[in-house]
């Protein structure tokens, strides 16, 4: 019998390619989501997972659930025996922190704690954790390995994710049976190769490659570069940018990881190489065949120069590297857009 998994966030960006992932390597995914990032389609499901349903002929079982909601946590868990959490519920913008950080410590944290509070009530131990690389803040060094310093966060949103990365820390030191896997993300972007699911921001794009790609697509006129006057190549912000199904599939081999009782680990899902945002703006112009508009903004407060990973360890101990290149990701990212212009409520890719 396939091991059931419960995914929360489910619905949303990465979340439903890992669900993609988890289904194609025979695990049992059990979703939840509360629509907070994801669009609602037939049935009170999110389209992604409806999506998913069609092009994989499968059923996927699906909660409307909030985490902050822990009796509702508690009804869900009395029903399944799960053998794992994958944990990506949560919110994520930089910016969107700096203004409400009080919302995002709010809503981040606590779910997290009713999350391990009930995940112990009910004796699963095994939990993959969906982190960033906003923990290690401003680089000390580039690249970044699992042993740079973290904590001094430039965001309220990366600070939420190394307060999480310390509860779950702490936590499995406390209890010996517990196994974590703490997946420091570095850029997703791209989609599924269908074109059916792929990042769909609810209003203005907080990410830089959705909003190039909805620009390219004609839906928005011109995009802000934030600052050029950083110690960077071309004076933009340079990141780490990884396709989508290379991070899913980082998924997949945190969770066999987990059944080797490793306790509690670390990992960069990153490629090693970073991009600055008018290469990534070059790559999407060839990648789509359109001119991308842009202008010179003031920096975000926030936003730091560059960062990108050194991700050897996930290729030595999880048996995990990206396998796709840049043109790749533009292709995979434009294939979603110009199929669905408007997002999943275009419906044309369905």
């Amino acid at each position: 019998m396939a091991e059931k998994v419960l995914v929360t966030g489910g619905g949303g960006y990465i979340g439903s390619h890992c669900v993609v992932e988890l289904i194609e390597a025979g695990y049992h995914p059990v979703v939840v989501d509360n629509f907070s990032n994801a669009v609602r389609g037939e049935g009170d499901v999110p389209e992604s997972i409806r999506r998913i349903e069609k092009f994989l002929d499968t059923s996927i079982e699906f909660h409307e659930l909030d985490l902050l909601d822990q009796p509702g946590l508690e009804k869900l868990f009395k029903k399944h025996s799960f053998s794992a959490v994958i944990h990506f519920a949560g919110l994520k913008a930089v910016g969107e922190s700096v203004e409400q950080p009080l919302r995002y410590y709010r809503v981040n944290l606590t779910a997290s704690m009713n999350l391990l509070e009930v995940m112990q009530a009910h004796k699963v131990h095994n939990l993959v954790f969906s982190s960033s690389a906003t923990v290690y803040g401003d680089p000390q060094r580039l690249p970044i390995d699992e042993q740079h310093p973290v904590g001094g966060c430039t965001n309220p949103y990366g600070q939420s994710k190394y307060f999480i990365e310390e509860m779950i820390k702490d936590h499995c030191k406390a209890e010996k049976d517990w196994n974590a896997m703490l997946l420091r993300y570095f850029n997703p972007i791209g989609a599924h190769s269908s074109g059916l699911i792929g990042e769909d921001p609810q209003g203005i794009p907080n990410n830089l490659l959705p909003y190039v790609a909805q620009v390219a697509v004609g839906r928005r006129e011109c995009l802000s570069v934030y600052g050029k006057d950083y110690d960077t190549l071309d004076g933009t912000g340079v990141r780490d940018y990884i396709h989508v199904v290379d991070l899913a599939k980082g998924h997949i081999a945190a969770l066999k990881k987990l059944k080797d009782g490793c306790g509690c680990k670390v990992y960069n899902l990153g490629t090693g190489t970073g991009y600055s945002v008018l290469q990534m703006v070059k790559a999407m112009e060839k990648a789509s065949g359109k001119e991308i508009k842009y202008k010179i903004a003031p920096r975000r407060e926030g936003d730091i120069a560059s960062c990108y990973a050194d991700p050897r360890l996930a290729d030595k101990e999880l048996g995990w590297k990206a396998k796709f290149d840049l043109e790749r990701m533009c292709e995979d990212l434009w294939r979603w857009q110009s199929k669905n212009p408007t997002g999943f409520s275009d419906g044309t890719a369905s």
